[in-house]
């Protein structure tokens, strides 16, 4: 195959760019667009080569696309307007200005790129947004999949469940996808066989499978589970979850936890320990795992500043059962409390743990001056490289 001119818009720190080379495809990224001056620095740091324009995308101008001549299209627009927990804005959020300004901007271009990938968040599939998307691709002449996949469909023992669209000029996809999809008018989603781009989506948990989505009925890809009210055990969680865990850590086709793991002398990890005034305010809220564990919840970019739900924690003292620190927690003192807790000696993953998670390879390196914060904040803005990766390969096949 001969080398794809690659345009990557909202580049960040280069996830796409590092799936880009993992996929093993031809490319060279002819520019980098974006807008952050923390991710651009860290970019820099990684692809020092790599034309980087510092614009707002909807500030260049269309010759200046034209210019570049490329076949492929690399994006991951704002999801803000999309998240479930934000306000849902959708196309009246000025932050999707310069998606919009992609979708007017793609069938004026003097050449089509040949490919288009694009990933978003759980809920830009049943968006306006993703609506346009799709009118202004069929106009174009495009084919177009649509899925949703987590890492855990590659053994990556983390979720995070994402939105992907894959696009090419002038040729179909897999007969098969078409077929199912032409048989599912009473379903909202369409599940099919990839073996070769995500061997392990078939032993995953069913909320974690790769999903095809149907073209002309996004689903929503709830998990089909329903959890019900139920005992809620030594943290706060059901029945049902606590069993949803010990089935996802019981799946051999994911790997464990400690093998994403970087070397830890004692002085290292005391500045990633949970601190007593947070494990008395959020003990029974945090996610925790173990080494041997082969799950962990998604990693937001508020990561290590916030605790509910930005991702787990990971128990470093394994001798300690987890079940008696927390028997009975809600009857002794604040004291009391902190040490049965610091027994467990709970810290948060490391950016660098949180980039294996991710996908991302050891050259991956954050520059100095960038704080641990701003390390956890821009990964949490990334995506999947591995997960990405794949869906290249499937692309260009």
């Amino acid at each position: 195959m001969e080398c794809v001119r690659v345009l990557e818009l909202y580049s960040g720190i280069g996830g796409m760019h590092y799936a880009l080379k993992e996929s093993g495809i031809p490319g060279h990224v002819v520019a980098a667009i974006d807008i952050n001056t923390t991710a651009n620095q860290i970019y820099r740091h990684n692809f020092p080569d790599t034309p980087l324009w510092n614009k707002t995308i909807e500030g260049i101008a269309l010759d200046d696309f034209n210019k570049l001549s490329f076949d492929m299209i690399l994006m991951s627009p704002p999801c803000q307007p999309f998240t479930r927990i934000g306000l849902q804005g959708d196309i009246s959020d000025p932050r999707t200005k310069s998606f919009l300004y992609v979708l007017d901007l793609l069938p004026r271009l003097h050449r089509l790129p040949r490919f288009i990938l694009l990933e978003n968040v759980k809920g830009f599939e049943s968006s306006a947004a993703r609506e346009l998307l799709v009118k202004t691709l069929t106009g174009c002449g495009y084919s177009f999949q649509e899925f949703m996949v987590s890492p855990t469909s590659v053994g990556i023992p983390n979720s995070r469940l994402r939105y992907f669209l894959i696009a090419k000029m002038s040729t179909s996809f897999s007969t098969q996808a078409r077929s199912e999809h032409s048989q599912s008018s009473t379903s909202d989603r369409v599940c099919i066989q990839l073996p070769d781009v995500f061997p392990h989506f078939a032993e995953a948990d069913s909320s974690e499978q790769p999903t095809v989505l149907s073209p002309t009925c996004p689903g929503s890809c709830q998990s089909e589970e329903e959890v019900r009210e139920g005992q809620v055990l030594y943290k706060l969680e059901t029945a049902a979850d606590a069993q949803r865990k010990r089935s996802q850590n019981q799946d051999l086709s994911i790997r464990q936890i400690q093998d994403f793991l970087e070397p830890q002398r004692e002085g290292d990890l005391e500045q990633h320990l949970l601190p007593p005034r947070t494990l008395l305010r959020y003990a029974l809220l945090l996610d925790i795992v173990q080494p041997t564990c082969r799950r962990s919840v998604c990693f937001t970019k508020g990561y290590g500043r916030y605790v509910e739900g930005t991702g787990s924690v990971l128990q470093g003292c394994t001798e300690t059962q987890m079940e008696s620190v927390f028997a009975g927690l809600d009857q002794v003192s604040e004291e009391e409390k902190v040490q049965q807790l610091l027994k467990l000696k709970l810290r948060y993953f490391t950016p660098r743990e949180v980039a294996n998670l991710m996908g991302f390879p050891q050259s991956f390196m954050f520059p100095e001056g960038v704080s641990t914060l701003q390390q956890y904040r821009t990964l949490g803005n990334s995506l999947n490289v591995v997960v990405v990766s794949r869906l290249l390969q499937l692309l260009v096949s």
